[in-house]
């Protein structure tokens, strides 16, 4: 929407994930992230900090795409991206509640 603010939050697992670098050949761990849009304004967005939400993030196929990695600076060609997947009721309603981290 032109001339209006927009609000997304990064979402974050809670659930380490044991990876091997393909350049180093050795373990390190990391959380797996994703994005999700909203129609919160700023202010309610901040009061999302340290919230658990219902649900997983699932790393989902895609078509590939250059990503430049930040501390690096080094592109690479990625063919994944993360998806929150909400925890669903038969009804298809979300369940559960936020927490407090």
């Amino acid at each position: 929407m032109e001339g209006r603010d927009y609000y997304v939050i990064q979402l974050q697992s809670d659930e380490i994930e044991l990876l091997v670098s393909k350049n180093t050949g050795r373990h390190y761990a990391t959380l797996r992230k994703c994005w999700m849009s909203t129609t919160f304004d700023e202010q309610t967005c901040k009061l999302m900090l340290g919230k658990k939400m219902p649900g997983t993030i699932l790393k989902e196929q895609c078509d590939p795409y250059s990503f430049v990695i930040e501390d690096t600076g080094e592109e690479i060609t990625l063919n994944h991206r993360n998806t929150y997947s909400p925890v669903e009721s038969e009804e298809g309603k979300v369940i559960g509640e936020l927490q407090e981290a």
